[in-house]
């Protein structure tokens, strides 16, 4: 392998056919290329819905009421089904050992000042669960207490966009800001994996909420969140029972498309997964549908190329080669033009899916962070390599064996 006649012989046939040497080599670098983008947009489209529900609790139901279409127990359509606080008191005591916590979410939209700096964010009326349901991470002080739930304190909890809009700089925490009219005392500053957006949020008490619309005990809707223990057949199961509980406790009918609705995090998670695994797998087979497409392209070129050379190879057997030498020198000059230029092909994509990540493609084609696992590139240009060099050995074997007169009869 390291006979130097064999590699001059190699560069020099290489020099004097510098087309056939590019064309053999783009086929090559063209087919790694795009297999390494495609399978990286694959990856980043897997990312997007990974982070979309890697943002909050998994193990979650969302409960929303909502208005009736069918007449129901007395009850006209079109009811509007409200959720109370001893709803939460209900499933608690009906369901408890399945239930990990539960939280209300009552959201607003309120103008927020401090000083002579305002804004307007989401305010949320919550419970102490919402912090685990969300998995708020606390930077300064805390999150929203039980004994704050029971004295309707008038207490917030401000994202770290919040601080950074209104504060300008100054430690929010201690410090009392003004939310629609009524004075709150800032006791904690968080963030959050959701990025800005989920950063410019307000979380308070949601009975302090309540207290501020009338003193009512109306709950917008309910977050629930699981025993993980049940799994995800258990986790179904509590959802169809969970479902039937509340319509029977509102008065809805069992038939009712809606009233309630109740979105399961686990159940749209794994829904997601497999549609983007699916979509992976498309990709994926694209992309090794362009390698296989590669490997045939070599092949002709090899064919092509061993033809050209046939007269070539009749002088050097006539002047002693042997076949073995012959086969092994074409074999040689395939890996050589096959793995600088497939080595140049998965750079070159590597190179491009870190150019193209960003907030505009994750923006507008839902991918984050594209990208291949090194492993899996140099894995998958070696295979080429290899398969080229199989392509390459049909044809160099079938010249080694041709007898010299034959060769140099050839036109």
């Amino acid at each position: 392998m390291f006979n130097r006649d064999v590699w001059k012989e190699i560069f020099e046939a290489i020099q004097k056919n510098k087309l056939r040497t590019f064309l053999t080599g783009f086929t090559v670098a063209l087919g790694i290329f795009i297999f390494v983008t495609l399978f990286g947009m694959g990856n980043g489209l897997n990312n997007t819905f990974m982070k979309f529900f890697g943002d909050d609790a998994t193990n979650i139901f969302r409960i929303y009421p909502s208005e009736t279409t069918i007449p129901y127990a007395g009850y006209k359509a079109k009811r509007r089904i409200e959720f109370e606080n001893e709803d939460l008191d209900d499933i608690i005591e009906e369901f408890g050992p399945l239930v990990d916590y539960i939280t209300p979410r009552i959201q607003r939209s309120s103008v927020v000042t401090y000083k002579d700096k305002s804004d307007n964010y989401g305010n949320f009326g919550v419970g102490p669960g919402m912090q685990a349901a969300e998995k708020t991470i606390m930077m300064k002080g805390r999150y929203i207490n039980s004994k704050d739930i029971r004295e309707k304190a008038k207490y917030a909890v401000i994202g770290r966009m919040v601080e950074k809009d209104i504060f300008e700089g100054e430690d929010a925490l201690g410090k009392f800001i003004d939310i629609s009219g009524s004075v709150f005392k800032v006791i904690g500053v968080f963030q959050d994996d959701g990025g800005d957006n989920e950063e410019r949020n307000i979380f308070i008490p949601f009975t302090t909420r309540q207290l501020l619309e009338g003193d009512n005990d109306k709950i917008g809707q309910i977050i629930l969140a699981f025993n993980e223990a049940i799994g995800y057949s258990g986790a179904m199961k509590f959802q169809r029972q969970l479902d039937t509980y509340i319509r029977k406790k509102k008065q809805i009918s069992p038939k009712d498309p809606r009233g309630i609705f109740i979105q399961n995090v686990a159940d749209n998670l794994k829904q997601n997964q497999q549609f983007a695994g699916a979509l992976k797998i498309i990709i994926s087979g694209i992309a090794f549908a362009v390698i296989i497409s590669g490997i045939i392209g070599i092949s002709n070129i090899m064919v092509f190329v061993v033809k050209e050379r046939t007269k070539e190879i009749g002088i050097r057997k006539a002047m002693g080669a042997t076949p073995r030498i012959i086969t092994s020198t074409i074999l040689l000059e395939s890996i050589f033009i096959t793995a600088i230029f497939g080595f140049i092909g998965m750079i070159l994509g590597i190179i491009v899916l870190n150019i193209i990540e960003g907030k505009v493609l994750e923006d507008d084609y839902f991918i984050t962070n594209p990208a291949i696992n090194s492993g899996t590139a140099i894995f998958v240009t070696i295979l080429l390599i290899i398969c080229g060099t199989l392509a390459a050995y049909i044809p160099a074997r079938k010249a080694a064996k041709i007898k010299p007169i034959v060769a140099l009869r050839d036109e």
